[in-house]
């Protein structure tokens, strides 16, 4: 072979070379997705599940006080707190994946908030009308509040400051300052008053009337009453913007969406059909798409939230009834607790990738963002 044929070939397998690696780069939507771990309270097994989401599969099951019905990662740390109706507050370490540590709270309990730094914990326990006071380090009671008979929500403002409970019985919101452990006052409001969302400012408070077809926003600061929002329809769940700007507001009862503009307290957009039974609902970080599960009939319902338009409709179950998005929002992973499994969804294309056995009741789901690079 003369040199310049020579030349010519080693440049041709060179090029081809080049071409194949483009060919068989994978897309960045391609890669294998990180090991996260969701968790998983099954209500009626008493179990937590741990779930690769690399694997797809149930690595731990850790059975905790009866009827657990919320887990919440606490900030700063790497352990998940369980709450159990039955009354107890239950600790899991990561990467250990076991219990470490229990707390007694009472009847009911629910609703666990943390303080930003993680230190302390809020949590409601409504058989004895209080809000119990916990440190974190070590796990103990520090203080309990009693304030109403009926304690059915709890809110902490984004700057730690300010804790609001809500009493459906008594209907009145009660506002309790953080540093010095003690009730500022309350206020009397509508029919059975609900979930909440506090701006990220911390200025407003925003709940849900659940007797009645209506929001209440309360300023932060004076606790007075602001404003009443007609929605049309009863509202059940209310999801925040990130930049606090618009508050999704869904109502189970109407079957609807109604999108209300937080800075200006009014209705922006009413009464957008869901699909029935609206369970639960999630936004992305960029608040560009909303997923909201409908329970009546096992669908995942995807909404161009800027754009007020439906993007795709998911058949992933029974009834599904909670959602998280994985860290790298790649993946929707869904509680359904008529099948008793985890859907999984690729976000990206609105696909069912599968669904895993989890355990008895699966009624609330978190994913940390532990292993985020």
């Amino acid at each position: 072979m003369t040199p310049p044929l020579k030349a010519l070939c080693i440049l041709a397998l060179l090029w081809a070379a080049l071409l194949g690696s483009f060919g068989c780069r994978k897309r960045a939507g391609d890669a294998p997705p990180l090991p996260y771990l969701a968790f998983v309270a099954n209500r009626k097994s008493a179990t937590v599940a741990s779930v690769d989401l690399a694997q797809f599969k149930v690595v731990a099951e850790l059975p905790v006080a009866p009827a657990p019905e919320q887990v919440a990662i606490r900030p700063r740390g790497h352990e998940v707190y369980v709450v159990s109706a039955s009354g107890t507050l239950s600790v899991i370490a990561f990467p250990e994946l076991r219990l470490t540590r229990t707390l007694r709270i009472g009847g009911s309990a629910h609703d666990l908030v943390f303080s930003p730094d993680g230190r302390q914990a809020y949590v409601l326990a409504p058989g004895a009308g209080e809000i119990v006071i916990v440190d974190c380090d070590p796990l103990r009671e520090a203080a309990r509040l009693r304030l109403g008979p009926k304690l059915s929500d709890l809110a902490l403002s984004p700057d730690g400051k300010t804790l609001v409970a809500a009493d459906s019985a008594s209907e009145k919101l009660f506002f309790v300052n953080t540093g010095a452990r003690k009730v500022l006052g309350s206020l009397d409001v509508g029919a059975r008053p609900g979930p909440m969302v506090i701006l990220p400012d911390s200025s407003k408070v925003f709940f849900a009337d659940t007797g009645e077809a209506k929001l209440t926003v309360v300023d932060l600061a004076t606790r007075a009453l602001l404003s009443n929002i007609e929605t049309g329809t009863v509202p059940s769940k209310l999801v925040l913007k990130p930049d606090g700007g618009e508050i999704f507001v869904l109502s189970a009862q109407g079957a609807t969406l109604t999108i209300v503009d937080a800075f200006h307290n009014n209705v922006e957009q009413s009464s957008l059909t869901t699909g029935p039974g609206p369970s639960a609902a999630v936004l992305r970080a960029d608040a560009s798409v909303l997923y909201i599960a409908t329970a009546g009939d096992g669908n995942i319902l995807t909404l161009d939230a800027p754009e007020r338009q439906v993007l795709a409709s998911t058949h992933v179950g029974i009834s599904p009834g909670a959602l998280a998005l994985t860290p790298d929002e790649r993946f929707l992973i869904v509680a359904d607790p008529g099948s008793s499994s985890l859907s999984i969804l690729r976000t990206d294309r609105n696909t069912l990738v599968t669904t895993i056995p989890v355990g008895d009741d699966p009624v609330q789901v978190v994913v940390p963002d532990w292993l985020r690079k």
